[in-house]
């Protein structure tokens, strides 16, 4: 059943991570102009995923035993928040961070999660998270990407898209079918771990309209796995998917997507000196829907800290984000035209422009738009 959100505040302890994460976080974007910032999610740099892990402040929730920092969700939604607000490059550690290490610490043999969980905290792998197939759109359970029993594991054959950073990665975790049709939705699903250096692996980037190749599709010609491959239990794949899309529907990456082109945008108006009315609205319009938000997002962090699965909230979080998401390069762009005798800069532009494109697709990652109000109505009890 659908629970309320109940408002939550920091813990010092976790509030105290601030200062030096954000240190860290401004070493690596500081320099870089808005429009660079502004590619936070997909800004690909190995070198600064691993002075993160040297710090701590990878595998923050993950058990000391496999390098982890022992700590809870509220200590992970610090950093991740001074990461986006700053516009620190992230990918390289992302998907691994946020989702591989808890599924393979959750489902995961030992002998898994002894083998990536440590280099996962130390920020030495790449992982991409193989869902998305040509012709599913949003029906995820349809999936035909097949992996078949063999003598000594599996032979995997099928294809995956948009799969964000298979170009870079080290290893995907491909929801694939290992029984029955696509007819049998939920049953027959199953996770693999799956080296994207195997032989019969071939990986190509995806031009997006904003001229990033951050997404991919990823083919599968009779790829040889070995029987540990497979996560959790043969057939348990969509359970076990359904809890990890908590981790990726709910945090403060829900809310940050346009933070870096607001703040670029606020500066302008200092620098032109327009403080009129209409715009103090407009600035605390957006400043008091990104307060509810994150106050929301919150509240979601506080629910995974007691060891819940907040899935309908998570899902309201992320749908209610990405509007705002979508929302403010919009406003953005019709208030600068408003104002045609106000110079701009060829920065704010630009990550005008950035945002401005890669907007759509907010509502597509992690879920659609569709998708999520199906889950949170049904959440309610109204379907």
């Amino acid at each position: 059943m659908f629970e309320t959100l109940t408002l939550a505040g920091l813990p010092a302890e976790d509030e105290a991570l601030r200062p030096a994460i954000r240190a860290l976080a401004d070493s690596a974007a500081a320099a870089a102009p808005a429009d660079v910032r502004a590619r936070s999610w997909s800004g690909f740099d190995r070198d600064f995923s691993r002075r993160l892990g040297a710090a701590g402040f990878l595998g923050l929730t993950l058990p000391r035993r496999y390098g982890g920092g022992d700590r809870g969700p509220f200590a992970r939604f610090v950093v991740v928040e001074e990461l986006l607000s700053a516009g620190a490059p992230v990918a390289a550690h992302w998907i691994a961070d946020r989702q591989s290490a808890p599924l393979i610490l959750n489902y995961g043999s030992e002998a898994q999660r002894e083998r990536f969980i440590p280099p996962i905290c130390r920020g030495e792998l790449v992982f991409c998270i193989g869902m998305s197939e040509p012709g599913s759109g949003s029906d995820l359970a349809s999936v035909r990407t097949r992996a078949e029993r063999t003598a000594t594991g599996w032979r995997l054959n099928g294809q995956k898209i948009w799969t964000t950073n298979a170009m870079h990665g080290d290893y995907m975790i491909a929801l694939v079918r290992t029984s029955g049709t696509a007819d049998d939705r939920h049953a027959g699903l199953s996770q693999l771990i799956v080296d994207l250096k195997a032989p019969g692996v071939v990986t190509r980037p995806i031009v997006d309209l904003a001229g990033d190749a951050h997404f991919a599709e990823v083919f599968f010609t009779d790829v040889d796995l070995p029987a540990d491959a497979l996560v959790g239990a043969e057939g348990e794949g969509w359970q076990q998917v359904t809890a990890e899309l908590a981790f990726e529907r709910s945090g403060p990456e829900r809310v940050y997507s346009s933070v870096v082109l607001l703040d670029a945008w606020i500066a302008h108006l200092r620098a032109v000196g327009r403080d009129d009315a209409a715009t103090l609205a407009l600035v605390g319009d957006f400043t008091a829907r990104l307060a509810m938000l994150r106050a929301m997002s919150i509240a979601c962090t506080a629910r995974l800290a007691l060891g819940e699965s907040p899935v309908t909230e998570a899902s309201l979080v992320k749908d209610l984000g990405t509007a705002f998401e979508q929302e403010l390069p919009a406003a953005i762009g019709d208030d600068l035209a408003a104002y045609p005798g106000e110079p701009v800069d060829a920065e704010l532009h630009r990550t005008l422009m950035f945002v401005t494109h890669i907007a759509p697709s907010f509502s597509l990652r992690g879920g659609t738009r569709e998708v999520l109000r199906g889950i949170i109505a049904r959440g309610m009890g109204l379907r």
